[in-house]
């Protein structure tokens, strides 16, 4: 474009310079064509070369200035064709943008009606999903109160929760060596060879320990209430026997009701005693009892039940500790009190029951089961309950228990004033003013409980103290009478270790071990006699003797008294080993399970004068062997 360009400049540059001489030559034609009109035209000037050489220049440029504007031409028609070229491709990319922008719009309602499907889609599989949830809660819902109509586990009275309890029971006994006894044992009965019971066995059935009862719970907001009673048959009426309808009286064993706020309760009525393991904080139902048929349990088990009030603060939960504080006042009784040889007789702690103060006032089984004078059982003259602390410790998987015991034994008696006779025969003279004194008496006691895996669980309890026989199984005696008819506690120990095994979900055995041991108290009066509990001079000469015919001519003579034996009981101890197996258990039908259980018993006495040889340092001892079995049947 630009030689073009050049190339034009340069034409009319030749253009201009040869404009001049053409005019002129032109005009000077004219005029002497004017003047001369007459005249013959004259001959054609011949051209110079000059002239032809511009000529011909001019004519090429011409020719190229032709060119030129046919090359304009062509550009210009090109650069048309380019601008709408151009045009056409600024069109079709509008076109391409509008239809790019009209896809991106498509695919964004493509997207969005995707999604709208999808949501419509989960919206109506959520729909059928909660239609679907709905039904079947609503089945459930119908299933559920069907099956609370048909099938309550709780009975709704006003705002209550009632919770029917209940087993029934068939369960026996034999004895190598009979105590007269139905399903429990009394461990510090157990016979002499002098005594005839000695030498014969017995075999007992028994239905009596069924047991029926109910625990009713409310929401009073921010206090839990409840209350609970459990009651068996296992109760004696002065008519009651074996001869036809067994028919045993029922039993109050709990009846107590309890208010609970956050971690502090209180619970008042008839439950087991404080001193009674537990096995969760020191809350009510929860006490840990041997599994034995034995309804006296085991000797060496701490236990009472009895009338109280306790108050508890728990703080903490089992998985990072909980410790509880309890303390508890309980009905107090003076049980088994002995005192052997010549004692002074002018004092009393108790007296028997009245039927106008509903005490048990029947007559007592004399020597050959003969009907006595006496009351088959003395209430205490307690001038306090006795006072139970406690404190427990729990993990989750271990119990520990500590606590302490305070009893008050009172005895009211016309003080001694003359000590006259002899040692073998001592006489008291007795003022006429009674006189009342208070013995301090308790222990303390603890247990321990662990369970190793879901196999096994270990524990051991133990108590010790002076006067706590009461809270042994066997009985032993709590206290005993000093010279000036004081009453004087006996020391007394129990334990027991326990070893509870789970090889299967049916499946229980176990085995425990048990001892209570009475320690020897004993005085001497000013006359030189002996009395107290255990005096070294008690004949113990007949213990192992053979019985003598005490025959009576009905047939019932049979007598657990050994003669000649008259040392008190020492140390009891007890072995045992037995099973329970759950034949069915349904939370819905209940639980049906066998148990079996056998007994090794030895009961030692204190030591005395004796002609047996050996008897003198070791004391006598009766040996029993028991075997219990039961089936019972758990409502759910």
């Amino acid at each position: 474009m630009k030689r073009l360009t050049t190339l034009g400049a340069m034409m009319i540059a030749s253009t201009l310079v040869s404009a001049p001489s053409h005019g002129q030559t032109s005009t000077s034609a004219k005029k002497t064509t004017t003047k001369r009109t007459a005249r013959k035209a004259p001959l054609k000037k011949k051209e110079s070369a000059e002239t032809i050489m511009l000529r011909e220049m001019r004519e090429k440029l011409d020719a190229q200035q032709a060119q030129i504007d046919a090359m304009k031409a062509q550009l210009s028609a090109r650069d048309q064709q380019v601008q709408t070229a151009q045009q056409s491709v600024n069109d079709a990319q509008t076109q391409a943008a509008s239809a790019t922008a009209a896809a991106q719009q498509a695919l964004t309602a493509a997207q969005a009606a995707t999604i709208k499907a999808d949501t419509l889609a989960t919206s109506v599989d959520q729909v059928k999903a909660t239609d679907q949830g709905l039904q079947e809660t609503v089945i459930a819902n119908q299933a559920r109160i069907e099956d609370e109509v048909q099938s309550p586990t709780a009975i709704h009275y006003k705002g209550v929760t009632i919770t029917p309890v209940a087993f029934f029971a068939f369960e026996g006994v034999w004895r190598q060596r009979s105590v007269n006894s139905d399903i429990n044992t009394p461990f510090n009965s157990i016979p002499f060879p002098s005594a005839n019971e000695g030498h014969t066995s017995e075999l007992n059935f028994s239905g009596r320990q069924s047991r029926i009862g109910a625990l009713v719970e409310g929401n009073a907001g921010k206090y839990k209430l409840s209350g609970y009673f459990e009651a068996d048959f296992l109760g004696t009426g002065t008519s009651s026997n074996n001869n036809q309808s067994d028919s045993y009286v029922l039993r109050q064993r709990q009846f107590w009701g309890k208010a609970e706020r956050g971690g502090f309760g209180v619970t008042g009525g008839q439950m087991w005693s404080l001193v009674t393991e537990d096995g969760l904080s020191t809350n009510n139902r929860t006490e840990k009892l041997p599994n034995t048929i034995d309804s006296q349990y085991m000797v060496g088990f701490s236990w009472t039940r009895q009338p109280g009030l306790r108050l508890q603060q728990r703080w903490g939960t089992p998985k990072t500790g909980m410790f509880t504080a309890a303390m508890a006042v309980e009905q107090a009784q003076i049980t088994n009190f002995t005192a052997a040889g010549t004692i002074p007789t002018g004092f009393y702690f108790g007296g028997i029951g009245q039927n106008g103060g509903l005490y048990n006032a029947a007559g007592n089984i004399g020597a050959g089961n003969t009907a006595g004078t006496g009351a088959i059982t003395t209430y205490a003259n307690n001038v306090a309950p006795d006072v139970i602390v406690k404190g427990a410790l729990d993990f989750t998987h271990a119990h520990f228990e500590l606590g302490g015991l305070g009893r008050f034994l009172r005895d009211d008696y016309f003080p001694i004033t003359a000590y006259t006779g002899t040692a073998a025969a001592p006489t008291y003279t007795y003022s006429m003013t009674m006189a009342t004194h208070t013995a301090s008496a308790g222990g303390i006691f603890g247990s321990a409980r662990v369970t190793l895996n879901k196999y096994v669980d270990v524990a051991v309890q133990a108590m010790g103290g002076q006067g706590v026989g009461r809270y042994g199984s066997s009985q032993l005696a709590d206290a005993t009478l000093r010279p000036d008819m004081t009453l004087e506690p006996i020391r007394n120990y129990h334990g027991m270790f326990s070893l509870e095994t789970h090889p299967t979900a049916k499946l229980d055995v176990f085995a425990y071990y048990g001892g209570e041991y009475a320690q020897r108290t004993v005085y001497t009066t000013p006359q030189g006699a002996l009395i107290g509990y255990g005096p070294r001079n008690l004949n113990n000469s007949g213990c192992y003797a053979l019985p003598t015919n005490t025959g009576n001519g009905s047939g019932t003579a049979g007598s657990l008294s050994a003669v000649s034996c008259a040392a008190p009981t020492r140390y009891i101890q007890e072995g045992m080993l037995g099973f329970t197996y759950r034949l069915a258990s349904s939370p819905k039908f209940g639980r049906l399970q066998y148990s079996a259980t056998y007994s090794y018993l030895q009961r030692n006495l204190w030591s005395g004068t004796a002609t047996t040889a050996g008897l003198t340092t070791t004391g006598p001892r009766a040996l029993d062997n028991m075997f219990h079995m039961g089936m019972r049947y758990y409502i759910p």
